[in-house]
């Protein structure tokens, strides 16, 4: 008996160990994206433009939503309801503001020449920062069901429950870190 709940604890969810092969999946694909971009900006005929402030607002959001959520599944896991409640809802509005805060950038920035047609540069400004955006729209879809499971489903600690929410969670750090190195990342390689 006890072999089998040493096994058991030793293993990884199917479900973490799928998010997990995704989010290594998408590391390697913004690692390309990066090196690609240090190879053609050594290409030289490079555009260099300074990182509208909106993204530094960004950043501060995704950073403090990645807080706000992690209290949100503490909660959760010791029953104070409202706490999850309001710290998963606080989340979600702070992913959906990190998204319009990259979106109020990109127009600055097209507004100022920078564009998908013009300089190099500015497309991988634009395919990097927008294909992020892309997987935080994922994440905050996540976050709109957990907010549904939140205030549909009876409250009630669970196994099954830490374990979806703990999905969520990693998944939300996941793209907070990722981009706080692509963010860094786009500032030095200037």
């Amino acid at each position: 008996m006890e072999n089998i709940l040493v096994n058991k604890r030793n293993k990884i969810h199917p479900h973490k160990f799928a998010l997990w092969a995704a989010m290594a999946s998408i590391t390697m694909m913004f690692g390309a994206f990066t090196s690609a971009y240090i190879v053609k900006q050594a290409a030289g005929n490079w555009l260099e433009f300074a990182m509208p402030v909106s993204f530094y607002i960004s950043t501060l959001l995704i950073i403090i939503s990645s807080v706000t959520l992690h209290i949100s599944f503490s909660s959760f896991k010791i029953g104070n309801q409202s706490r999850y409640k309001s710290m998963l809802i606080v989340s979600l509005l702070l992913g959906v503001a990190f998204v319009i805060f990259q979106y109020f950038g990109w127009t600055e920035l097209y507004a100022k020449g920078v564009d998908l047609k013009g300089n190099v540069s500015g497309s991988f400004f634009f395919l990097i920062s927008g294909i992020h955006a892309l997987h935080v729209i994922g994440g905050i879809a996540a976050l709109i069901v957990a907010t549904l499971h939140a205030y549909t489903l009876k409250f009630n600690v669970t196994e099954k429950r830490i374990n979806r929410f703990d999905l969520v969670l990693n998944y939300w750090h996941f793209v907070d870190f990722l981009w706080i190195y692509l963010f860094i990342f786009l500032i030095i390689s200037k």
